[in-house]
């Protein structure tokens, strides 16, 4: 029997971490070494770690040190002897990032076909690589990026938008850096792992088109800065397509997602003795509806023993969204956490948590959360009302009441949410 859920649970998450950590599993996915130089770049919450991993593995393979410049989080840096690395804000872009991006693209111009660039990409980079036309400018792009970050569209949808407003993403990276080969190593932190999704796809062309991105602003009646949209009236705002011969030899190879993440978690409950459910490694939607099916999911399972047979282990994984009604604090699973604590109120023996893999959950410091059927009580205990606090998306401030929060620093690397409900 687990005698301490919360601390089994937390151990869980560190696996699921673990499993996607650039450190252990880079090494595995270098491409064959070129005839001419080799440059490394790269954007996202993980790219330092990774720019990290791929040093020691290349020098290892007897390769030398690459050159090369990568952007990351502030606060997500490491230690490379050879690659630069530069610190930039997220998820609001700042003038670090688009200096950093202006200097990447810089880099790959002039490589001859014998030459490779090797392109470190992870979640977060589409804020950090910012490069917006410039009619439009970096304060129109930051204020493009809190519009969709506020308005409820999914990470797809977001990236759609964004890379018809840039100059980097899309695909125009690595079109940039032709004739010489594009070498792209992913870490997934988009649904479904498509990689030409990851921070947008600076060297991965998915074939959307401004009338897609435009289609989206309609349908979630965003209120862009008329720059933005007289940018994405004109054909200069169409991303390159797949189909392009610029393309024809670049590489893409996604080392981390959250399938197996999910998969590392499951094995360790296994070996305690748990039935495992992955439910889904792409679960997407609104953060408190989400949450509230899983914890109709999780009484249905305490109380009548459907459809899964307690004590069991449910796990999930993907990107939740939350249209933001109020100015509280928190993130997506905080939020969902919130809705599945109000929705399991007074059950014994149901353990949850909700956390970000790469340590930080929207506004504030923490990961996610804990909770369990004591926490909604714990909650009204301290004064507050839960279903008030989640109607004013103050999902942190209702976990710190209850002692639910999740802080585990960066942790340098994203393959998005980790769920798990353990049912006893």
């Amino acid at each position: 029997m687990i005698d301490d859920p919360r601390g089994f649970l937390t151990a869980l998450y560190r696996t699921a971490v673990d499993a996607a950590d650039p450190a252990k599993i880079i090494a595995r996915h270098l491409p064959e070494r070129p005839k001419g130089r080799t440059v490394v770049v790269g954007a996202g919450k993980a790219s330092a770690a990774m720019a990290q991993a791929f040093e020691d593995a290349w020098e290892a393979a007897g390769n030398g040190l690459p050159e090369g410049l990568v952007v990351t989080r502030y606060g997500y840096g490491q230690p490379c002897r050879s690659i630069e690395i530069v610190e930039a804000a997220h998820p609001v872009p700042d003038a670090a990032g688009a200096a950093a991006a202006g200097r990447i693209m810089d880099l790959v111009q002039g490589l001859g076909p014998d030459d490779l660039v090797v392109a470190l990409i992870s979640g977060g980079g589409s804020s950090l690589l910012s490069m917006p036309p410039e009619s439009v400018g970096g304060e129109v792009k930051r204020a493009v990026n809190k519009v969709l970050l506020e308005s409820g569209a999914s990470i797809h949808e977001m990236n759609c938008v964004r890379k018809h407003l840039s100059r980097i993403k899309g695909g125009r990276l690595a079109r940039a850096a032709h004739p010489a080969k594009v070498a792209t190593l992913v870490i997934s932190d988009i649904p479904g792992d498509n990689p030409a999704l990851v921070a947008s796809g600076p060297t991965i062309p998915d074939g959307t088109t401004r009338a897609d991105a435009m289609a989206i602003i309609e349908r979630y009646r965003m209120q862009l800065p008329e720059p933005a949209m007289a940018w994405l009236g004109t054909e200069a705002a169409a991303a390159p397509r797949p189909d392009d011969p610029a393309f024809a030899r670049d590489t893409v190879a996604v080392i981390a997602a959250a399938q197996i993440s999910l998969d590392a978690a499951a094995a360790e409950a296994r070996e305690a003795g748990l039935d495992v459910h992955v439910l889904s490694d792409a679960i997407e939607g609104e953060a408190r509806d989400v949450g509230s099916v899983h914890a109709a999911l999780a009484r249905q399972v305490a109380l009548r023993g459907q459809p899964f047979a307690r004590p069991c282990l449910i796990l999930s994984g993907g990107e939740t969204t939350v249209t933001v009604r109020a100015k509280g604090r928190g993130g997506r699973n905080s939020e969902f956490l919130l809705a599945f604590a109000i929705g399991i109120a007074g059950l014994d023996g149901v353990t949850a948590l909700a956390a970000d893999t790469d340590g930080i959950d929207g506004s504030e410091d923490n990961a996610g959360a804990l909770c369990d059927g004591a926490s909604a009580a714990a909650i009204f205990a301290s004064g507050e009302n839960p279903k008030t606090l989640l109607a004013r998306n103050d999902a942190w401030g209702a976990f710190e009441r209850s002692g639910g929060l999740l802080v585990t620093g960066p942790t340098r690397t994203n393959v998005n949410d980790f769920r798990a409900i353990l049912i006893l």
